[in-house]
């Protein structure tokens, strides 16, 4: 059976991205044994939440990314909202379209949840 998880964020409000990192580390817990790929996609203004300045959810987040997480980041929100790659945090990679890459995903078999 295929455990790949896209979770999909587009809020800026941090009680969104809490949810969504706690889905994640439930979704970790949850499968010991199994192995799978777990990406978040974040696009609009949920990338503003990705920042260093950020750092309770960067620390949050570090754990997960250490357990095999993948964020990516829209490099059209990142544009739209003047954030460099720079001042994100550590080990988010950018996307050039979030929703494209929602997409792709889900041909390649990933199931998809936006909270």
């Amino acid at each position: 059976m295929n455990y790949d998880l896209c979770l999909h964020i587009d809020s800026k409000e941090a009680a969104i991205l809490r949810l969504v990192l706690a889905n994640a580390s439930n979704y970790i817990k949850g499968l010991p044994e199994e192995h799978f790929q777990l990406v978040i996609v974040a696009n609009g203004p949920a990338v503003t939440q990705f920042t260093t300045s950020n750092k309770e959810f960067c620390d949050l987040a570090a754990p997960l990314q250490e357990k095999g997480l993948r964020i990516l980041l829209c490099a059209n929100a990142l544009a739209a909202n003047d954030i460099n790659e720079s001042d994100l945090w550590p080990g988010c990679h950018v996307v050039p379209a979030g929703l494209v890459e929602i997409v792709r995903l889900q041909r390649e078999g990933f199931a998809y949840i936006k909270p």
